[in-house]
């Protein structure tokens, strides 16, 4: 019976491929889904022989594991170097653009509480 391995919305390609790659690999079967045009189905990576889940699973959380640790190198070397993408750097670099969807927040939240500021009247 087949079962989803891993649901592949929001899923970066570079790691969907690295999976792909890394069930192959250890010669997992596997079949893949597209997601459809407008979202409503999901695309997957899909295990032909649920017996093989378990291993599947250890794989690909041993996979996240390295993955996160090159990931959190890669931010603390940008640190390091001060190119790190912080909150104050966006507002420094982009003050109009931050500026825009501040008013643009700010303006959302007062029409939408507006009207509770006229039930006592």
């Amino acid at each position: 019976m087949t079962t989803v391995l891993l649901n592949l919305r929001d899923v970066p390609e570079e790691e969907a491929q690295e999976i792909r790659e890394l069930l192959k690999e250890h010669k997992i079967p596997f079949y893949e889904t597209l997601p459809s045009r407008w979202g409503i189905s999901m695309g997957a990576i899909w295990l032909r022989d649920k017996c093989q889940e378990k291993e599947a699973r250890q794989l690909i959380a041993q996979y996240h594991r390295k993955r996160r640790a090159k990931t959190r190198a890669y931010y603390e070397r940008l640190k390091r170097e001060g190119n790190a993408k912080t909150l104050l750097g966006n507002i420094r670099n982009r003050p109009f653009k931050v500026l825009l969807y501040l008013t643009a927040a700010v303006l959302i939240l007062y029409f939408s509480i507006r009207p509770f500021f006229n039930l006592g009247n």
